[in-house]
């Protein structure tokens, strides 16, 4: 049985996506920065019929909770297969270049990228264990330069997400570097958007989570001779998914 960690995923996107890897027969650790959060929604999940998922603490912002995550993990399974970076916060909004306080874009940063690097490089080695490694940096198209930059983009005119959207994009570019650095190993690295979608980031507005969850478990699945270090969003282009940086 292969093994997962879904951080920040005791609710929304990270939530259906535990369960729907769940269904798929694989072991989910359930990462939740509040302990007894992420207890209280496995026991419901165990309620429901799903015996392979098991909460642990885990705050992307704090080096000993990762520490400690990895240690349990590597004492229980001994490898981990597949690791989804899925754990984000937006910021104050709305947000914008001219105005909005270095502070929030520290506080963002440190969640979305620096969670993002210090959560991969605590597991890269239990992850160069397994068979098919596989990591998903959960992403947003509005963190593509190419899109957010092209009038003729749908969203183009929409409300800017200046700190968000600078954190996606730096996040986005640590996994080009990732995916290069690891491109002769059997690792494959994506960033995934899952669109917009119903959860309590988007004020419920949006897309279904089902769909969400799906997207990003499919690339948690993909096989050798699926793709490495590429930009995906099937909401922005369902015919081939990827979109560019």
């Amino acid at each position: 049985m292969k093994t997962v960690l879904i951080t920040g995923a005791n609710k929304g996107i990270g939530l259906e996506t535990a369960k729907q890897l769940s269904k798929k027969g694989l072991f989910v650790y359930l990462g939740s920065r509040d302990p007894e959060r992420g207890k209280q929604v496995a026991k419901a999940l165990a309620g429901k019929g799903f015996e392979n998922i098991q909460a642990i603490e885990i705050d992307v912002t704090k080096p000993a909770t990762i520490l400690a995550a990895r240690q349990i993990i590597e004492q229980e399974k001994g490898s981990l297969d597949v690791l989804i970076n899925n754990a984000g916060i937006s910021g104050i909004v709305p947000q914008n270049a001219q105005e909005t306080g270095v502070e929030v874009f520290k506080e963002v940063m440190d969640v979305n990228l620096y969670g993002v690097v210090s959560v991969t490089q605590a597991f890269l080695e239990l992850l160069k264990k397994s068979a098919e490694p596989r990591i998903v940096n959960v992403s947003t198209s509005v963190g593509s330069l190419s899109l957010q930059s092209n009038p003729s983009w749908p969203a183009y005119d929409y409300a800017k997400y200046a700190v968000y959207a600078s954190s996606k994009a730096a996040m986005n570019m640590y996994t080009v570097h990732l995916a290069y650095e690891l491109r002769d190993t059997a690792f494959k690295i994506n960033a995934v958007c899952p669109g917009y979608t119903k959860t309590d980031f988007t004020g419920h507005i949006g897309g279904e989570v089902e769909t969400a969850g799906n997207r990003i478990a499919k690339y948690a699945l993909i096989d050798q001779n699926g793709p490495t270090g590429h930009f995906f969003s099937e909401e922005t282009n369902p015919e081939t998914g990827e979109i560019p940086w």
